[in-house]
């Protein structure tokens, strides 16, 4: 394949999002002068048509819990320009304007009620749920553009899962944006829930050249990077980029047991999770509490694969969290998690790789 794709159905697209153009909302044309001093990671050439210009204000997620065992999803599909590295945007293709896309937290034995809001004015997108039990010809089908679908089916094994658009060609689509991570909690919790003190959520991901399938398949990553997601109402919600969480870092107390629920979305590299300064006193392999190990250094994750790491950290300071495959680190995949003696963020500078 080449670098572009999709470009017939782009064509038509073009029309009417051309015509469209004049009735952007104040908060869009306020985005879209926000992002002009930031340099594109990509030529003109290189985005279809129907997305030049386009930056979608971000749809947020919307959650409800209709039932003891029954949830109602809805998640937006929809082009937004993303920070990657200082100054420089990718135009990428999202769910709900994020990338990685919105934490989703669910329990052991929910069923999903799960609907699919397409934005995107030049190709279908669809949601592939690896924590879920469906019939893919069915359950992960494509939805056209300013179309929605919506799906059922069960979340009934616990972990810490990927979810990703599963249109053709998947690479494409997930290298672009479309990935994120859906925690199913255990119904009976996990052996060590009493002695953790404070939790959080990374992702990693990697970025290429802009909609580049050669690059996809066979180049290396431009960046690889590090973001956190929102567990409860409070917490910080980042897409995945080089900065972030090295200038303002994770913030945990001396003395405390720290949880992480982490989640390499890909969609290529293989990562080595490693905390400096401390050791995983307790791992469970993609997030269920029969994959319980004790007294990991590193612990490796495939593309799509997933854990729920715990550690101490005893002393204060600037631990830094990466991928012990130190090119990736290179590259971005370093997160700061600071410790003082109080367990808020003192001020001081840190200091990490």
């Amino acid at each position: 394949m080449g670098r572009k794709f999709y470009t017939l159905m782009s064509i038509a697209a073009a029309i009417s999002l051309l015509a469209a153009c004049g009735n952007a909302r104040p908060g869009e044309k306020e985005t879209a002068k926000e992002t002009v001093k930031i340099e594109r990671h990509h030529a003109s050439s290189d985005v279809i048509a129907a997305h030049e210009g386009l930056n979608q204000k971000p749809v947020p997620l919307k959650m409800e819990r209709i039932g003891p065992h029954d949830v109602k999803i809805e998640m937006t599909a929809q082009v937004t320009d993303i920070e990657i590295d200082k100054g420089k945007a990718y135009k990428a293709w999202t769910f709900n304007g994020q990338a990685p896309g919105p934490l989703i937290v669910v329990n052991e034995g929910d069923t999903l009620h799960f609907t699919l809001k397409n934005m995107d004015p030049a190709m279908p997108h669809s949601m592939d749920f690896h924590a879920v039990h469906a019939s893919p010809s069915k359950d992960f089908v494509d939805v056209m553009p300013n179309k929605s679908g919506t799906f059922t089916y069960p979340a009934n094994n616990p972990g810490v899962f990927m979810y990703h658009c599963g249109t053709k060609p998947v690479l494409a689509h997930i290298a672009n944006g479309m990935h994120g991570m859906i925690i199913v909690k255990p119904k009976n919790g996990y052996p060590t829930d009493k002695e953790v003190d404070r939790e959080f959520v990374l992702i990693q991901n990697e970025w290429y050249k802009y909609n580049d399938m050669d690059d996809f398949q066979n180049g290396v990553p431009s960046y690889v990077v590090f973001s956190t997601k929102a567990l409860k109402a409070g917490d910080r919600n980042t897409n995945g980029d080089t900065f972030t969480l090295k200038e303002k870092p994770l913030v945990a107390k001396a003395g405390e047991k720290v949880r992480i629920y982490i989640e390499n979305v890909g969609p290529n590299e293989v990562s080595s999770f490693h905390v400096v300064g401390t050791v995983l006193d307790d791992v469970y392999i993609d997030g269920n509490p029969n994959n319980h190990l004790k007294g990991l250094q590193t612990v490796m994750l495939p593309a799509s694969g997933g854990a729920v790491v715990e550690f101490t950290v005893t002393r204060p300071g600037s631990y830094s969290i990466v991928s012990h495959q130190f090119n990736q680190a290179q590259k971005g995949a370093v997160a700061i998690l600071k410790v003082t003696e109080t367990g808020e963020d003192d001020g001081a500078e840190t200091n990490g790789h």
